[in-house]
């Protein structure tokens, strides 16, 4: 059976983890994920992040590293996670979400994440505490910065 992958992506900007309910199918409607979608045939993991977010939330994005692991969807599909910067645009709901929330590490909790998302979302959550930790070293507050 050929495994077909379906990328995540641990959208971050200024150290918030954007988070999308799904409106759709009915058993995953009024959950949360990271968005993301199918890499189609030819397209590699990066390029389908770019193309799914743009489509998903009409925002344009930069791939930055893979979140270490892969977590089983159903027979044949795979979830691989990215983190991902904001390059421009504002996020919406454009396809399969009816919200959007961006949630500092404190409150990544505070929604009902998909299963398969929370091993994602918990290294996610990891990485911006640290990137916090720097940039408040480093320039005696919390900073903007971007990625993950």
């Amino acid at each position: 059976m050929t495994v077909r992958v379906v990328v995540g992506g641990a959208l971050c900007h200024e150290g918030r983890l954007l988070a999308a309910r799904r409106s759709a199918p009915p058993e995953l409607a009024g959950r949360w994920e990271l968005p993301g979608g199918k890499a189609e045939p030819g397209e590699s993991v990066p390029e389908a992040l770019v193309r799914e977010l743009r489509e998903e939330l009409g925002v344009e994005t930069e791939p930055l590293e893979r979140i270490p692991g892969e977590w089983p969807l159903k027979p044949g599909l795979v979830l691989h996670v990215w983190t991902a910067r904001l390059l421009s645009g504002v996020p919406a709901p454009l396809e399969d979400h009816d919200e959007l929330r961006w949630l500092g590490p404190e409150e990544l909790e505070s929604v009902d994440w998909l299963d398969q998302d929370r091993p994602a979302v918990a290294e996610a959550g990891r990485r911006l505490r640290a990137q916090v930790t720097v940039e408040g070293d480093a320039v005696g507050g919390v900073g903007g910065g971007g990625g993950a």
